[in-house]
């Protein structure tokens, strides 16, 4: 007699996969197979709707919904979505498409499936854009003119794609790309919804050396200290997305022209001092603050000069005595000593 508070039903998936294994193991014994069989066959339905020429795009987008709503309850053994391989044929007809304008919505709810079934799937499958011309410069044209919803499922991919092994080539060849860097820098420039997906994107593409000139070189520091500038501080979408936009500008200090980017644009130095101590709370912020200051005050007076005019030595001694972490201590510790020596030596 007790008032139920939440009127919704959840389902017992746990208890459906158990009656799954209790089937599997127990076929052979003489069980009826039309469970499987009409489970099985509803999946190949649905495969054939989404690749058949005669299906309408009502049709399909239909198709793509009933995947979408199925792929909510993996990972599950022995999946028809991951046995039938729905993620590379799902993959293949959003970069196919020959008209992208009048199926955006296709699209869109393709990719959105194929994100869902990516952790459970082969990344090596992503390949195919390496392999195929055709697929790549679709993809390029989705990043350019697709929705929004479009642009952050790709740069989704493009943050997993750096994560195997199997698609390294393919993570390089998308950092040579000026055109994929140009409309990801478009994306946080413009500050439009899916700036904080390209960041993690173009921070993805970083991770390789050999990408970094060619994204230093296409404005990236510069509108990565803009954002900076200019986000929000209250809220955790924009704390997130500034801490990885600092660690991608340290990543590109490897780069000579990256470190005159930061030294020409007006708030370079000293919105990294400000890095410093800014989100107290995060470690990971102020460690790439000091490294980045680390890497720019043992090559150019001008940024010691900058950066001590910005208070940088105030934010050093605070961070000492907050409660952040043994090693973010040992940067700043280093950073002082390094601002001590060259004043020192500045005076000899």
């Amino acid at each position: 007699m007790q008032k139920l508070h939440d009127s919704s039903i959840v389902p017992n998936t746990t208890l459906r996969h158990l009656i799954d294994q209790w089937l599997q193991i127990n076929c052979s014994h003489g069980y009826d197979l039309d469970y499987f069989q009409t489970f099985d066959d509803s999946f190949v339905v649905l495969k054939h709707n989404l690749q058949s020429k005669e299906s309408t795009l009502e049709t399909k987008v239909e198709a793509l919904d009933k995947v979408l709503a199925l792929s909510k309850d993996l990972p599950f053994e022995n999946c028809p979505l991951i046995q039938l391989d729905f993620f590379q044929m799902i993959l293949e007809l959003a970069l196919e498409s020959s008209n992208f304008e009048e199926n955006f919505m296709f699209v869109e709810k393709a990719l959105v499936c194929g994100l869902k079934l990516l952790p459970f799937s082969d990344l090596g499958t992503l390949n195919m854009l390496k392999e195929d011309e055709s697929k790549f410069t679709n993809f390029l044209i989705l990043l350019k003119k697709g929705t929004f919803i479009i642009k952050k499922s790709l740069c989704h991919f493009i943050v997993a794609i750096s994560s195997s092994i199997q698609s390294k080539e393919l993570l390089v060849m998308l950092g040579k790309s000026k055109i994929l860097i140009q409309e990801l820098v478009h994306l946080i420039e413009n500050k439009v919804d899916g700036y904080e997906e390209s960041i993690k994107a173009l921070s993805a593409l970083s991770s390789l050396e050999q990408n970094c000139e060619v994204i230093a070189k296409e404005n990236t520091v510069n509108a990565l200290i803009t954002f900076i500038v200019n986000a929000p501080k209250c809220q955790y979408k924009s704390l997130f997305a500034l801490v990885m936009a600092m660690k991608t500008i340290e990543t590109l200090l490897v780069v000579e022209s990256a470190k005159e980017d930061v030294l020409d644009h007006p708030n370079g130095v000293s919105e990294i001092v400000k890095m410093v101590f800014r989100v107290s709370s995060d470690n990971e912020a102020s460690e790439s603050a000091m490294n980045c200051l680390i890497i720019l005050c043992q090559d150019f007076m001008n940024a010691r000069e900058e950066a001590i005019c910005c208070g940088i030595l105030t934010k050093l001694l605070l961070l000492l005595q907050s409660q952040c972490s043994e090693r973010t201590k040992t940067k700043a510790r280093m950073l002082l000593k390094l601002l001590r020596s060259m004043c020192n030596g500045d005076q000899k």
